[in-house]
């Protein structure tokens, strides 16, 4: 799309019947809420997760696989809070969706921010994938360092490539506000509209690789897992070690469960307003807020990221390797690093695994 008329055309909207979004209580407390969000994200994700990449890149003794995908979870959020949040803010709340910084960094905003996402998805589906092996299969040998590291590289790699159209498709788009006569810059991934059958089909492809799939998957392997340590009696007799590994695997399949059921509800609303604007427009182009819908949507749906922070990293204070991080004694732990010899995970040629975790 080259302009607002094209827009209008697309959505099958005269062009006297665009709604002013910016005018209304609606969009002032849209940007509260907006405005909120993403501070929240720059602080919780930008300097929690920064701590745990420090913790992770001081100690050897923490690098394990399941460490170095949470990793992966913590810089994808760090690039988003400390990258890609500023500008949003300022394009959401303080110029209130004018964009003023190029096309160039309209295009890398909007990039990194989905790559982000893709990344995220990727990350929990290996660490689900990889606690069911440990769990439902305790003999089979640990991964290789080198596998393990192209695991990890995987995850980064598939989102860098299947984010390549959110920047390719970026663009700014002038269009006046119809009640006044000031000009904004609007800031998106526009496809033309003689490639809408493109985009439709890039989207579902999207929606499948990096949505239904994962969380399918990530179910079916929880459920398994769940059926493993709430349902399977123990063969022989219980010793209180038996008990404690078991106890900890079920603290960490919980919290790997509300993991996953954070990010359903946080992205599944946007995916779902996403197919209903792009296959069904005319159901909601024509009301005056569905626009201020969609940025709370997309707002809350990136602040997974927090969850994700406060559920994967723990505050702990008896762990040595992170009071040795200076004045803070604060133990950053992941929940779901818990690889040690004690939950019967054989220290074979794998990545190093450590009590601590």
């Amino acid at each position: 799309m080259d302009n607002l008329t094209d827009l209008v055309l697309d959505y099958e909207v005269p062009l006297d019947e665009v709604p002013d979004t910016t005018r209304g209580r609606a969009f002032s407390v849209a940007t509260i809420v907006i405005g909120v969000v993403l501070v929240s994200i720059m602080v919780v994700c930008g300097v929690g997760n920064c701590l745990f990449i420090a913790s992770l890149a001081r100690f050897q003794q923490l690098r394990n696989l399941t460490n170095l995908l949470i990793a992966s979870l913590a810089v994808s959020d760090v690039l988003v809070a400390a990258v890609c949040c500023p500008f949003l803010l300022d394009y959401y709340v303080v110029k209130q969706l004018s964009w003023d910084h190029g096309l160039l960094l309209c295009a890398a905003t909007n990039y990194l921010r989905t790559a982000s996402l893709y990344v995220s998805t990727n990350a929990l589906l290996a660490i689900a994938v990889d606690r069911y092996v440990v769990i439902l299969h305790p003999l089979r040998p640990r991964m290789k360092n080198r596998t393990a590291y192209c695991v990890v590289l995987l995850v980064w790699v598939v989102p860098a490539v299947v984010s390549i159209p959110s920047a390719y498709m970026a663009s700014e788009t002038a269009f006046p506000h119809l009640q006044g006569h000031t000009y904004k810059t609007f800031c998106a991934q526009i496809w033309p509209v003689d490639q809408q059958l493109y985009y439709r089909s890039y989207f579902l492809l999207i929606f499948a690789l990096e949505f239904v799939g994962p969380v399918t998957v990530m179910a079916a392997c929880y459920t398994r897992i769940s059926r493993e340590l709430w349902f399977k009696d123990l063969p022989g007799f219980q010793t209180e070690q038996i008990r404690k590994r078991l106890r900890r695997r079920r603290r960490t399949v919980v919290v790997l469960v509300l993991v996953l059921m954070a990010y359903v509800l946080c992205w599944a609303p946007y995916y779902g307003f996403t197919l209903l604007r792009d296959f069904y427009p005319t159901l909601i182009s024509r009301n005056r807020n569905s626009l201020v819908v969609f940025y709370v949507i997309e707002c809350v749906a990136m602040s997974n990221g927090i969850i994700n922070t406060l559920c994967l990293v723990s505050v702990r204070n008896n762990s040595r390797y992170f009071r040795k991080m200076g004045a803070f004694r604060l133990k950053l732990v992941s929940s779901v690093a818990r690889r040690s010899m004690d939950e019967g995970e054989a220290p074979t040629s794998s990545l190093r695994v450590t009590e601590n975790l």
